[in-house]
């Protein structure tokens, strides 16, 4: 069913349909429903359908994400349902979407970022505590290669294990067992579920600096409806479409992804984008961190978002009401941090990250 389905009411007004695509957890259902309400207030006469569906990441549950080595762990079968025409838009975590989108697909919105740092969710026994106050050899669970790189660094008295299923599952065998002191799980999650009162403390830049886009939320889209990519692009946030294009610009330069520990912290303030971005070694004692910054002028901005050209894509981004020369600038900022850290010694750092995981 394509995006040109129509629904006649008893007064006999035909109003479109809309085939919104979702994984079936709570949490994704929770992010398509707010995308949703949002779209539906700016089209009132355009009844919105979602479709939920599991994937393959939802599907195995017992082996770490990044030992499975599928890029589109979350994501496949959501696209296989978007190039069929059986749904019109797909709504993803951007932290789950590869850098590089399978031809046909485009990401035609992000939306404003939610908080994107880690926070610390404690067992009920440990109440009150933080990471650097929980007993010697206490077992953290976290399924990110990318957390405990930089968790066993600062946290050199903690141990880490896997720990994989959603966000519900994941707080279940915390609190039921006694496997785990804590678990680390994105802020933004938490505070979308409404379970804010389970975050015992956020980890800063300086304990554990972020996933590429992690908090933010992306519509994906065929890159050929231009109806679709219109009706999306409203959502666009543009700090937050620039500050991934500059991560994922990063990641991609890197050739990094679930197998390797990558982290970024961004900032946009002052007309400027300033980036930092890491690689470690597994065990978090061999890193590489640098920061650089870009400007995002907003001059003649007006004059350039009547140009953005729907067939340009950065990063796997088509960003319509953003400024191209901001968005040039940013994937700019991305490939130059990433040739900065490279030629410190990057590559052979993910190299061997990536052998050891294999390996395990």
């Amino acid at each position: 069913m394509s995006e040109k389905t129509n629904l006649q009411d008893s007064d006999g007004r035909v109003s479109r349909v809309i085939r919104v695509g979702t994984r079936k957890s709570q949490l994704a259902r929770i992010q398509t429903d707010s995308v949703v309400e949002k779209l539906k207030e700016l089209h009132p006469d355009v009844n919105f359908e979602i479709v939920a569906m599991s994937t393959t990441g939802d599907k195995i549950l017992d082996t770490a994400l990044s030992k499975i080595g599928e890029k589109s762990l979350f994501t496949k079968e959501l696209e296989n349902a978007l190039e069929k025409n059986e749904v019109d838009l797909v709504v993803h975590s951007l932290k789950d979407l590869p850098t590089v989108l399978p031809v046909g697909f485009t990401i035609g919105a992000v939306l404003k970022r939610e908080n994107p740092h880690d926070a610390v969710v404690l067992h009920p026994k440990n109440k009150g505590k933080r990471l650097d106050s929980l007993a010697n050899k206490s077992v953290i669970g976290t399924s990110s290669l990318r957390r405990a790189a930089q968790l066993k660094k600062r946290f050199p008295h903690l141990e880490f294990k896997d720990i994989r299923g959603n966000l519900n599952t994941r707080l279940k065998k915390l609190d039921e067992k006694d496997d785990f002191s804590a678990i680390i799980l994105a802020a933004a999650g938490l505070r979308r579920m409404g379970w804010e009162n389970r975050i015992s403390q956020i980890l800063g830049p300086e304990d554990c600096m972020y996933a590429v886009g992690q908090g933010a939320l992306a519509v994906e889209v065929r890159a050929r409806d231009r109806d679709i990519l219109e009706m999306v692009s409203v959502l666009n946030d543009s700090d937050t479409v620039l500050s991934c294009i500059a991560e994922r610009a990063f990641l991609r330069h890197l050739e990094g992804g679930c197998s390797v520990p990558v982290a970024v912290y961004t900032e946009v303030k002052n007309s400027q984008v300033y980036m930092t971005g890491a690689v470690y070694s597994l065990d978090g004692s061999d890193s590489l961190k640098e920061t650089m910054q870009t400007s995002i002028s907003s001059e003649n901005q007006t004059e350039e978002q009547e140009k953005v050209d729907e067939k340009v894509q950065r990063v796997g981004i088509t960003a319509l009401k953003v400024s191209e020369a901001a968005q040039d600038a940013a994937v700019k900022l991305g490939v130059d941090l990433g040739n900065l850290l490279l030629s410190k010694g990057a590559k052979e750092i993910l190299t061997v990250a990536r052998q050891l995981n294999d390996a395990r």
